[in-house]
């Protein structure tokens, strides 16, 4: 089972969905997950009774979960138990039904081969290709993201070396490169190109990605060079990193007369050769 057919069995049974912007997560109501997986005539008890059980035995992966008002079938807003993909998957693993098995194959295919990336990176690197490949990305394309995710480590590991946290300061400097060579933060940069989970570098052009890794790439020479020992310090040299891939896109539009940064992304391309223009 593949992303696109499991969210359509999904979609066939009507399960109520929210998307967080802020936390740019999907939510799923359990109930109507356990209408699909299940044979129960009311998927409310069924939770209630699958509930208590995960408590007894201490799952708060799930039990622990939010609740969020959605339509009901009476047509009126009802506080919903809802679940976030990872408490998703977890909870379908707990579910004794048929229907549910095709997913925790499917659950168990992608834990085995996360497993066997971890011990050989190259196959990752492979399968990585291949994806790529399927969603009809070029080669010229696939080989431009495969190098951006190089030089994305690069500046990931300066920064580890500087002393920067993953998570909140690593999104903080990110955005202050983002928003030096586009004029847009991270999250700006997707709503332009109507994205919600996706990974932005994934619907860029060749140009928006060659100017991205400029930036990053940039950010980590001047790094290397400063030493920079707070994460103030930290910001000002992604901000310079940034404006010099900045400097050079402006330049571009101006010699082209074209727009580098479009609203496009690469489903409304058909990703013929991801070549975006305004």
């Amino acid at each position: 089972m593949n992303k696109e057919t499991s969210i359509k069995l999904f979609e066939s049974k009507q399960v109520r969905t929210q998307w967080d912007a802020e936390q740019e997560k999907w939510y799923f109501s359990i109930v109507d997950v356990i209408a699909v997986l299940t044979d129960s005539g009311n998927p409310q008890i069924y939770w209630r009774v699958l509930k208590k059980r995960l408590l007894e035995q201490g799952n708060e992966t799930v039990t622990n979960c939010n609740a969020l008002k959605m339509l009901a079938a009476d047509g009126k807003m009802r506080l919903t138990d809802v679940a976030d993909t990872e408490q998703l998957f977890r909870l379908i693993q707990s579910i004794p039904s048929p229907k549910a098995e095709p997913f925790k194959l499917w659950i168990a295919k992608v834990a085995r081969e996360r497993i066997d990336e971890i011990e050989d990176p190259e196959i990752g690197i492979d399968r990585l290709m291949e994806i790529y490949l399927r969603k009809g990305y070029s080669k010229e394309w696939i080989n431009q993201r495969l190098k951006s995710i190089e030089i994305r480590k690069d500046l990931t590991d300066e920064w580890e070396n500087r002393g920067v946290q993953k998570g909140m300061e690593f999104a903080i400097l990110t955005d202050d490169i983002t928003k030096a060579w586009s004029g847009f933060t991270t999250k700006e940069y997707k709503n332009y190109k109507s994205l919600k989970k996706e990974n932005l570098r994934d619907h860029m052009s060749n140009l928006e990605l060659v100017l991205n890794m400029l930036a990053e790439a940039s950010t980590t020479e001047i790094s290397k060079e400063k030493q920079p020992e707070t994460f103030e310090e930290n910001r000002i040299i992604a901000k310079q990193g940034g404006t010099i891939a900045g400097n050079t896109r402006k330049e571009i539009e101006a010699k082209s007369g074209k727009k580098i940064v479009s609203k496009q992304n690469a489903k409304q391309l058909g990703k013929r050769n991801n070549e975006l223009t305004d």
